[in-house]
């Protein structure tokens, strides 16, 4: 994990009239951290040195030593656990690094250093830098929270979900206007609810070229000579706009593995599930589990009160997840059953599948998501995957840019939009 910081602050702090042979040693010893700097012979001044302290008070490999001494040539730091020393150390990186570094910073040093306990104290929370990851730590300590932590906590979870809400509401909106107005299209309309553009447009392809008439009976007939021949669209099939109706145009039911390893998925569906409930076409339901079965639909006017009202950690028992969203699907046809899982199944195996299979049969549009996140590639069961792509529920993983169009898409029945399809299970 030293590389990609190192390679960060060069940028930041290369000096422009730096000899080439001086700066390319400066590298190395920045890169490769403080058990170099003989080998280098390259020594550390100002920021290089104050950035480099902050660095191997994470990454040295030191045990237990704070990161007090920064460019005093006393490298084997470490963060301990003292709230003060790493509440400097907080403002150190944030002063040094830009922000998409120190998110990965303090993740690993929440992951290496086992630093969460600390961020129950208020004064910490307010020094990190606030984003998803950070969120799903909060979430798994929120029963641990003493009271006098949750507001603060409540504000950083706040502020990544409104930056969430700003990302993605806008373009979700549109995304799934368009696609319930497409998919509210009658093939039987009255003449006055014919949608004319679109109904020209589907029967080109039954365009009939006219025989040219006769130009001398024409000019007899109308005073006016026409040359040429003409044409007309058959129209097979009228396309017409659906009457608007209060009544919600489908049922979306979100089913969201609560488990340690999506937090960051939790905290995307929370976000997604408030956006989609605020949509009067649309009814939303918000299921989360682990081997118990969670309804959080009555809390969707705020992804905060969703998202504390998680339990992550835990076992999976998708199968019952699944038996409770089922008792809550009245219109087949219209309902899409978005699982967000990495299908490790606690439950029974086969029951789970007979569901989907069933759900499927019905008319129900079921989609698997792997996860939905932008955390790359995630660790899934494989065999679970393979057969929910053979009853036609492929899995993948989806980032939160994409889930618009993967909304969209089951909304009108069309083909999901897969990601890199070749290598999906």
């Amino acid at each position: 994990m030293r590389q990609q910081p190192g390679e960060t602050m060069e940028r930041t702090t290369t000096a422009p009239h730096t000899p080439p042979d001086a700066e390319r040693l400066r590298r190395w010893r920045m890169v490769l951290g403080a058990d170099s700097a003989d080998s280098t012979g390259r020594a550390l001044t100002g920021q290089d040195a104050a950035m480099d302290s902050a660095l191997n008070a994470l990454y040295g490999g030191g045990g237990g030593k704070k990161p007090n001494d920064r460019g005093t040539g006393g490298r084997s730091a470490g963060l301990g656990a003292s709230a003060p020393s790493v509440a400097r150390w907080l403002g150190d990186i944030r002063t040094y690094f830009p922000s998409s570094v120190v998110q990965v910073m303090q993740r690993d040093a929440i992951d290496r250093l086992g630093l969460a306990t600390l961020l129950l104290e208020p004064e910490m929370l307010e020094a990190v830098e606030p984003d998803v990851h950070l969120v799903g730590t909060l979430l798994s300590l929120s029963k641990a929270m003493p009271e006098t932590t949750k507001e603060t906590a409540r504000a950083v979870v706040r502020r990544v979900v409104e930056d969430l809400e700003a990302r993605l509401e806008s373009r979700t909106r549109t995304t799934l206007t368009g696609a319930l107005d497409r998919s509210a299209r009658i093939s039987r309309p009255r003449h006055r609810d014919i949608d004319w553009v679109r109904t020209i447009r589907a029967n080109l392809k039954n365009y009939l070229t006219l025989p040219a008439p006769d130009t001398t009976t024409t000019a007899e007939t109308t005073g006016t000579a026409t040359t040429g021949a003409t044409g007309t669209v058959v129209p097979e099939r009228l396309i017409g706009y659906g009457r608007s109706s209060r009544s919600a145009k489908k049922d979306i039911i979100l089913c969201v593995d609560q488990s340690g390893s999506m937090a960051a998925s939790v905290v995307h569906a929370s976000v997604f599930g408030a956006v989609l409930a605020s949509m009067r076409t649309l009814s939303t339901r918000l299921v989360v589990f682990d081997t118990a079965v969670v309804d959080l639909t009555d809390q969707l006017d705020d992804p905060v009160d969703v998202l504390f009202g998680t339990q992550l950690g835990g076992g999976t028992d998708i199968n019952r997840a699944l038996a409770y969203c089922q008792s809550r699907i009245t219109r087949p046809a219209d309902t899409v059953v978005v699982l967000i899982s990495d299908l490790y199944e606690g439950g029974i195996r086969d029951e789970m599948l007979k569901r989907v299979a069933a759900m499927k049969a019905s008319g129900v549009q079921f989609v698997t998501l792997l996860a939905l996140s932008d955390e790359g590639a995630p660790a899934y069961d494989h065999e679970h995957a393979a057969a929910l792509g053979a009853l036609g529920a492929p899995a993948f993983a989806c980032t939160p840019d994409l889930f618009p169009d993967v909304m969209a898409a089951a909304i009108e029945k069309r083909p999901l939009p897969i990601p890199d399809k070749e290598h999906q299970p």
